[in-house]
């Protein structure tokens, strides 16, 4: 007996599982083309194996490659796009063990199950992670179709992610004795800075005349240029005047500079924060502050208002009442008068 039967509504042809009584638009008025899909459905259900054999036949028609292609080709190709940074990451995770299930495994004979069972060995990261390099593959046509639908992918709960109080900066200063990590917390807390950002510093990357500071972030290679404050300047006074501001920092490692903090804030019992959390801290206070959005993403080198907004997005802002706003406008001299015309 045959599973799918298609049967007549108006002009259009529509088609019924036999087995979940569900219907469906073919959307077509031909019927020897509704009887070629009703013929096409009833085959893939009798004879899957073989099915899966010609679907691989016809997709080499389009690319020779695509019915071979594992997923290790999607996980290099998902590296190489990345600057360098982001690249250790992400070759860090896909490195992991979770992923060996369908490392050497075709893309065309990939299921659902396959991904949710990478995902169930992983952490919350996974999720995210693989959803990505199934995007890469779909955008790439390396995927005839998605695997699992998007509305169907499992919730990614991020990391919760924090900035470090004045309070617990104050107590990671005072129980650093080393000289030139507290100078580099105490950076860290003035420019907002990623940690390799800070740590890479030179002398030479600060203008006296002009009062500024300017670095190409690590990540995205974009130009920082700040504006050298009071407090800033005291910091940089007592940092080296000629090559690396942190000599024995910059030579150290990512990690090694996250797991001294990470010690340091252990002692104190300091939890949820890592040396990232500096740049949290700085964007929030920024928007209590008032300053311009464009101001804090050409600061904190973001390119995108979405990212600037989340680093901000737990700032306590304290909104001034109208009638306190009026008298700080009346204060305010006008452009017109202020050029005397």
């Amino acid at each position: 007996m045959e599973r799918y039967w298609i049967f007549k509504r108006g002009s259009t042809y529509y088609i019924e599982d036999t087995a979940t009584h569900k219907q469906e638009s073919l959307r077509t008025k031909d019927k020897r083309e509704a009887e070629r899909i009703r013929a096409a459905k009833n085959e893939s259900v009798q004879q899957p194996s073989l099915n899966l054999a010609l679907a691989k036949v016809y997709l080499s028609g389009h690319d020779r490659t695509l019915p071979d292609r594992t997923w290790k080709t999607v996980m290099e190709k998902f590296c190489d796009q990345e600057k360098r940074p982001t690249r250790i990451r992400n070759e860090r995770e896909i490195g992991r063990r979770c992923y060996d299930s369908i490392r050497d495994k075709k893309l065309v004979e990939t299921t659902a199950d396959d991904l949710f069972a990478v995902m169930k060995a992983g952490t919350c990261s996974t999720n995210h992670f693989l959803r990505r390099m199934h995007n890469l593959a779909l955008g790439f046509g390396w995927l005839p179709w998605p695997i699992l639908a998007q509305k169907l992918w499992p919730k990614y709960t991020p990391q919760i992610r924090r900035a470090i109080t004045w309070e617990e900066h104050q107590r990671i200063l005072a129980a650093e004795k080393n000289s030139e990590r507290r100078l580099y917390y105490e950076l860290l807390w003035e420019l907002g800075g990623a940690q390799t950002d800070a740590a890479r510093l030179t002398a030479e990357d600060i203008d006296w005349t002009f009062r500024t500071i300017s670095f190409h972030r690590c990540k995205t290679e974009s130009l920082v240029t700040l504006s050298i404050g009071q407090r800033l300047e005291e910091i940089l006074k007592q940092l080296p005047q000629e090559g690396p501001l942190f000599p024995r920092i910059s030579r150290s490692t990512e990690n090694a500079r996250s797991a001294e903090f990470y010690r340091r804030c252990k002692l104190l019992i300091i939890e949820g924060i890592s040396l990232h959390s500096y740049r949290y801290s700085w964007a929030e206070r920024a928007k209590q502050a008032g300053m311009p959005e464009r101001f804090a993403m050409a600061s904190l080198g973001h390119n995108s208002k979405a990212v600037s907004r989340a680093y901000a997005k737990k700032a306590h802002m304290k909104i001034p009442s109208l009638d306190e706003y009026e008298q700080l406008t009346k204060k305010l001299v006008p452009f017109s008068e202020a050029v005397g015309t």
